[in-house]
């Protein structure tokens, strides 16, 4: 058996745990995909590569609506073809970008002296005790610390799978070959809206089957929620408040059967109907490894697990599967490894989210439903994109920032949508954390003129009209 001081689970958001500080011990990194994780092999990296893309071909096509003229080669293009995806050039060119991150990523802990990569699967056999199974042979490892940072699967209902045809999820769907003439997606939260988006900028037609009423969900205000769906209906055939009951056909001819007995026929299907933990994978329970009822491993404020000497981060324990608290995570438990003394805690009360699709849809704090669940007092500050003098140069006609706060200023929540929005919500993260009161926040800074940021100074000022 081989013994590590500290062994980590995971070579995503888990692999920026170990730093220089840890070179006078014997470290093991355990994975059994490709280093960077979820986020640089299947995630927020090359989705955001790509749907930054899809923005281009959009602004591309909307051309003719800023008074702009271009000529179309007739030997190169088509007016079918103009701005649509180069799919095989667009996904190798992401693709080729991230594969070599995570194979440097990999070969950079190869080669370090104090660090062994175990390229398998892990599975706990007793507190402290792993076995991995590398290249169809096991090693038993010890460990006094052992960090769990093996992220989070697709979830796929047993609809999907039962029926034995194929699919695809965000693991797979951005490698594909070719995009498909008609594409469904089961599922209308944030992963379904960004590659949706994607597939519709690459000539796809989209179907979304979403069980509830409208479209995305968790940390979006209704108002957003409203507004996206309601556009989205241009654009896309949206099923909402149905589920599937039944798959059949062929492989590239997939007939999906709704619960109102309606048929949607398809290429493909994308299943983003959520995530769950991969501890059932590590068989976390023979490691004295409390979970959730979800498979979430239980972890405490400084990330520690139910057994001593254990922490986890990121999605495996996480209520919040994003990478940004992931990394902070990550930090958490680098410093209380280096520092058992001294511990620091990590707080997950204003955590930030965004969506990257057409439009950009941002958030943080309250929504106005949680301030009424919690019968708090609260203010509403609304202002559109339309009403300043960028928003009229973008032609934006659906954006808004929506504030919401208490009647001594305290700003509760924030929620834009249209462009840029993931960039406008982060004055209100910096607000949040720091105490500024909506009045500091509107009056104290200049605002320049006529920057789009000026929709979240409508915003604040509006709070003023609502009863103060």
């Amino acid at each position: 058996m081989r013994t590590h001081d500290l062994v980590v689970i995971g070579a995503g958001s888990g692999n920026m745990v170990v730093d220089d500080r840890f070179s006078d011990l014997d470290v093991a990194i355990i994975d059994d995909r490709k280093f960077g994780g979820t986020c640089v092999n299947y995630g927020c990296i090359p989705s955001k590569m790509l749907s930054y893309t899809a923005q281009v071909a959009d602004t591309v096509a909307a051309a003719g609506d800023f008074d702009i003229h271009i000529d179309i080669d007739a030997d190169t293009d088509t007016d079918a073809d103009f701005g649509r995806l180069r799919w095989a050039q667009l996904r190798d060119r992401v693709f080729g970008r991230t594969d070599a991150i995570a194979a440097d990523g990999e070969q950079g802990r190869r080669d370090s002296d104090f660090i062994t990569v175990y390229n398998g699967h892990a599975r706990f056999t007793q507190p402290g005790r792993l076995q991995v199974a590398v290249d169809g042979d096991t090693v038993e490892i010890a460990a006094d610390r052992i960090v769990i940072a093996a992220g989070s699967r697709p979830v796929i209902p047993d609809v999907v799978a039962g029926s034995g045809l194929p699919y695809e999820t965000s693991d797979t769907v951005m490698r594909v070959d070719a995009p498909p003439a008609h594409l469904a997606v089961l599922g209308g939260g944030y992963i379904a809206a960004e590659l949706a988006h994607v597939f519709a900028a690459a000539g796809s037609r989209i179907t979304v089957i979403e069980r509830s009423d409208r479209l995305l969900g968790g940390p979006q205000d209704d108002a957003v929620r409203t507004t996206y769906t309601e556009l989205m209906r241009s654009r896309y055939n949206l099923r909402c408040g149905s589920q599937v009951t039944e798959i059949s056909g062929a492989p590239g001819a997939l007939r999906i059967r709704l619960d109102d007995g309606s048929i949607v026929d398809a290429d493909m299907l994308l299943v983003a109907a959520g995530r769950r933990s991969n501890s059932d994978r590590l068989d976390v329970a023979k490691g004295d490894i409390d979970t959730h009822e979800d498979g979430r491993v239980v972890v405490d404020e400084y990330c520690r697990t139910t057994s001593d000497g254990v922490f986890a981060l990121g999605d495996v324990s996480s209520e919040i599967p994003l990478k940004h608290v992931a990394n902070r995570e990550a930090a958490v438990v680098k410093h209380n490894l280096l520092h058992a003394a001294n511990l620091r805690a990590v707080s997950h009360e204003l955590v930030p989210s965004a969506v990257f699709t057409h439009p950009q849809i941002a958030s943080i704090g309250r929504t106005e439903k949680d301030c009424r669940d919690e019968n708090l007092d609260y203010r509403t500050g609304v202002a559109e994109f339309s009403d300043v003098a960028y928003g009229w140069a973008m032609q934006d006609e659906s954006g808004l920032c929506k504030v919401l706060a208490a009647p001594d200023g305290r700003i509760l929540g924030a929620h834009v949508i249209g462009p840029q929005a993931a960039t406008l919500v982060q004055i209100f993260v910096v607000a949040l954390n720091f105490g500024i009161t909506a009045a500091e926040l509107a009056r104290r800074p200049y605002w320049i003129h006529p920057a789009l940021t000026e929709v979240v100074e409508n915003a604040l000022l509006a709070l003023d009209k609502d009863g103060s």
